[in-house]
């Protein structure tokens, strides 16, 4: 019995129409195979929840996830209600009722395991599973949410768990492109990519795909295809590097305007001081991307500056006061207005010139450089938000990544 895995993001499901338009997609492939499908909430439905949890103002609980993760199941109970008046045995289910087990950690939880016995029993009397992404159930049997984006990750964990034939993630754009369609008018629509590529761009800010299910379809050597659900056409294939033909020295640029910058400034410049600030941000499970620290002259103090999502921030920079006296600083700042710009691409493993051409290109530009990060197959840099088009426009010109 071959298993395909489909997930349908909130624009495919933003209304009963659309709905009804996934039921199509679904009622066409389930003729040759058996069909998991995994939904998000209608788009704007989470965003609509979270305003509400804003206005009472209460940290991550067991509360907040169960309110989160109520939108799929509405999507969940229309598809199924859909495919079963159209005479395709169709049962819907909750992430609990698989159970798609996780640990405690709400908002942000991560898979430990998934019973697939009991779809394996439900898809000897029904064609198409379908299943709330997004949400899981807890060890101590609380109901968790896997972060936003979190039902990419449910989609490649239960088709890892299936050893499905591969993982079909329908999105409002027909494929991952070499730069935001919204900004590069020119962008192209990249056919293959290598996990690793995938992953850096989802964790610099493309919004195709959640960071987490590309670690995980990496993990399992899980082919994904990333494609529209509104178009009849191939999309974008992740898969292992050495199934790449030709790997291009630049594949693509992303962005993020959701991260924010915290400066630490006049630490001791001794062994320590940066173990603890980070292992307060991970004991209250905040994560750290780009980390820039400076000795002066005297080498006596540093001046530490690390990124935070911007969601984070608040939290990040309490804990950061209330431990004030621990770390003993001088001085504690954040700036929200700056943007992330990545150039991605496996082929800068073996070329030259990449990071020349990117720093070249923006001083060109009069665009300044607030911090750097490498990769094997990655450069990052933090520049102002009111640069981040102009940057990725030139960027995207210089390494000639446009439609031939």
């Amino acid at each position: 019995m071959k298993i395909v895995v489909m997930k349908f993001g909130g624009t495919s499901v933003a209304n009963v129409e659309k709905i009804k338009n996934v039921a199509k997609i679904v009622s066409k492939h389930s003729k040759k195979n058996k069909i998991l499908v995994v939904l998000s909430a209608m788009s704007g439905v989470t965003n609509q929840l979270q305003l509400y949890i804003d206005e009472i103002d209460y940290f991550p609980s067991e509360e907040t996830d169960l309110i989160m993760t109520s939108g799929e199941q509405v999507t969940v109970g229309l598809l199924s209600m859909i495919l079963n008046k159209q005479g395709i045995k169709s049962k819907p289910l909750l992430g609990w009722q698989i159970p798609i087990v996780t640990d405690e950690n709400h908002e942000k939880a991560r898979i430990l395991n998934i019973e697939n016995k009991s779809i394996h029993h439900y898809f000897k009397f029904h064609d198409v599973i379908v299943l709330t992404g997004f949400q899981g159930i807890s060890l101590s049997g609380h109901i968790t949410s896997l972060g936003r984006g979190g039902s990419d990750t449910t989609a490649v964990a239960i088709a890892s768990s299936l050893s499905a034939e591969r993982c079909d993630i329908f999105t409002d754009v027909e494929g991952v492109f070499t730069a935001d369609p919204n900004i590069v008018s020119n962008a192209k629509k990249i056919d293959k990519l290598a996990y690793e590529e995938m992953l850096e761009m989802a964790s610099t800010g493309a919004k195709v795909l959640q960071t987490r299910s590309v670690e995980l379809a990496l993990k399992n050597n899980l082919t994904l295809q990333v494609l529209s659900s509104f178009a009849d056409v191939e999309g974008t294939y992740i898969l292992d590097e050495n199934k790449l033909i030709e790997k291009e020295i630049v594949s693509g640029l992303s962005y993020s305007k959701n991260e924010s910058k915290i400066s630490i400034s006049g630490i001791l410049d001794k062994p320590g001081i940066s173990a603890k600030i980070f292992e307060l941000m991970s004991t209250n499970n905040i994560n750290v991307d780009m980390i820039v620290q400076n000795i002066s002259q005297d080498g006596i103090f540093a001046n530490m500056t690390f990124t935070v999502s911007t969601k984070d921030l608040s939290f990040a920079r309490k804990i950061l006061q209330n431990n004030h006296t621990q770390i003993n600083y001088h001085n504690l700042s954040a700036d929200s207005d700056i943007a992330k710009i990545s150039v991605i691409g496996m082929g800068m493993m073996s070329q030259t010139g990449v990071a020349e051409k990117m720093f070249r290109t923006l001083a060109e530009k009069e665009v300044n450089i607030l911090a750097i990060s490498t990769s094997e197959i990655k450069i990052s840099v933090l520049i102002q938000k009111k640069y981040c088009e102009l940057a990725i426009k030139s960027l995207h010109s210089v390494y000639k990544l446009s439609k031939k």
